[in-house]
């Protein structure tokens, strides 16, 4: 069996992707992977989960961040265009399509900005907020069992940890 670059043997895929290049390229530092490969691998699993629990709803990724963007804000649940953009990291063109969709799905309703005659505001509908209540329920569940048999201590420590690599990608 191949061992690692810390000379056990490989528990996982990253392992041996990372012994396999420590062995290739002996003059590089590979230590990086061994926490952005699982992160990256981890993304990828996590997404499929997520996928799973909003198809059950009758939505895509795209329609629960915008609707739970809404849901977050609070009663009565509505916020500016400019507002889901910056939650959402879209461009204004992208947002303006989901709002569009959105709307013909019944999910959301434009209404007239009571601060400016030429804006507007999204709300979430009755139906709208229903749907994203199940399906943010439903993604609970489901990222619970993901993370189901780590340790509550570990699950702590290891939020701390990608809060603080997560800081350093938000900063800049």
């Amino acid at each position: 069996m191949a061992e690692t670059h810390t000379g056990r043997p490989p528990r996982d895929e990253v392992d041996r992707i990372v012994a396999a290049w420590a062995r290739e390229r002996p003059d590089l530092d590979v230590r990086p992977l061994t926490v952005l490969s699982r992160v990256s691998r981890l993304a990828r699993h996590l997404d499929l989960a997520r996928r799973g629990a909003f198809a059950r709803h009758g939505l895509e990724t795209w329609e629960f961040d915008v609707l739970a963007a809404l849901r977050r804000a609070g009663s009565p649940y509505r916020l500016s265009p400019g507002a889901l953009l910056t939650q959402t990291l879209v461009t204004s063109g992208t947002m303006t399509n989901r709002i569009d969709r959105l709307v013909e799905h019944g999910l959301v309703e434009r209404l007239p900005s009571p601060d400016d005659r030429r804006g507007v505001l999204v709300q979430l509908t009755t139906a709208g907020a229903e749907r994203v209540d199940e399906a943010f329920a439903d993604l609970l569940d489901v990222e619970r069992s993901l993370i189901g048999d780590l340790p509550e201590g570990d699950r702590e420590r290891l939020a701390e940890l990608l809060r603080d690599v997560l800081t350093l990608f938000d900063a800049s």
